[in-house]
C-alpha cells in the first residue's frame, strides 16, 4: 500500500490544499472534517484526479468517544499512518477577557488543544507499533506572541507549541518525527469563522496586504515532510511579507 497522510480539518484552507498536495506526491488519504458534502466532493476530486485512494472521515475531533470509534475501526492497513496532519482548528470572537463568551472558550479549547490531542493519542500509538511516522501540529504566530484580544486562542495555540515540543521528546525513541508550523496572517475561512460569518469584516483583516495563501502553508508542510530520515524541521514560523509580528504590518 502507499504511504497515507491522515489530515484533520480536511474540507478546507490548508487542510484541502495539504491533501491536493499529498495525493499528488502519491499518498493515501484519510480525510477527516465534518462538513460530509465537502468530504464526499474534495476526496471525489482527489481520487479521480491522482488516482490514490480516500478513505473519508466524518467525524468532530471534539467529541473524542465517536471521534475513537471511527479511528479505530479502519481497516488495519489503514492503521499504517506516516503522516499525521493535525491542523482542524479554530478562532471565536476577538474580545477581551472580561468581555469573552466562554461558549467561544470552549469551542476553541476542545477543538484546537482536546481534539488535537484524541486524534494524536490514537495515530501516535499506531506510529509507535510501526516505529516510525511523522506529526505535523499547525500552530500559529499567536502560539509565539500574543495581541490584544486574542487572549484565550493565543493561549491555545501556546498549548499546541507546548505539546509539540513535549510529543518531540516522548516519541523520540520510537523514531516518530514532530514538526511544528506556525502561520502569519492566512487567508482562509478562519477570519469569517472567528467573525461567526460576518464576510465584510473578515475581509478587512487582510485590506491592503497580501497575505499567505493555504498552498503556502501546504508547500511548508511538505518540504518538512519530504527532508530525508536523519533531518527534522522541529519549527517553522511562516509570515507573509507585509507582516512583521502578530501585530505590525505592512498595509498599502
Amino acid at each position: 500500500m502507499s504511504k497515507i497522510a491522515l489530515i484533520t480539518g480536511a474540507t478546507s484552507g490548508i487542510g484541502a490544499a495539504c491533501a491536493h498536495l499529498f495525493a499528488a506526491e502519491g499518498y493515501n488519504l484519510i480525510l477527516l472534517g465534518r462538513r460530509e458534502q465537502l468530504l464526499t466532493t474534495i476526496g471525489k476530486q482527489l481520487e479521480d484526479k491522482y488516482a490514490v485512494e480516500v478513505k473519508r472521515i466524518l467525524a468532530d475531533v471534539r467529541d473524542q468517544e465517536d471521534l475513537s470509534y471511527r479511528l479505530e475501526t479502519l481497516p488495519a492497513p489503514w492503521k499504517k499512518v506516516n503522516v499525521l496532519i493535525n491542523n482542524a482548528g479554530l478562532s471565536q470572537g476577538l474580545d477581551p477577557i472580561d468581555k469573552g463568551n466562554t461558549d467561544d472558550w470552549d469551542t476553541m479549547i476542545d477543538t484546537n488543544v482536546k481534539g488535537l490531542l484524541y486524534v494524536t493519542r490514537i495515530v501516535s500509538a499506531w506510529m509507535v507499533a510501526q516505529k516510525s511516522g511523522h506529526i505535523i501540529n499547525i500552530g500559529s504566530i499567536a502560539g509565539k506572541e500574543v495581541y490584544p484580544n486574542g487572549n484565550v486562542y493565543c493561549a491555545t495555540k501556546y498549548a499546541v507549541d507546548a505539546l509539540s515540543k513535549s510529543m518531540r521528546i516522548d516519541l523520540l525513541p520510537h523514531g516518530i518525527k514532530v514538526t511544528a508550523i506556525n502561520p502569519g496572517m492566512v487567508e482562509t475561512e478562519f477570519s469569517k469563522v472567528r467573525f461567526k460569518g460576518d464576510e465584510t469584516r473578515a475581509k478587512k483583516v487582510y485590506d491592503g496586504l497580501e497575505p499567505l495563501a493555504a498552498n503556502d502553508i501546504a508547500d511548508a508542510i511538505w518540504f518538512a515532510v519530504s527532508r530525508p530520515a536523519h533531518v527534522n524541521i522541529n519549527d517553522m514560523l511562516i509570515m507573509p511579507a507585509a507582516q512583521a509580528t502578530a501585530t505590525i504590518v505592512e498595509r498599502k
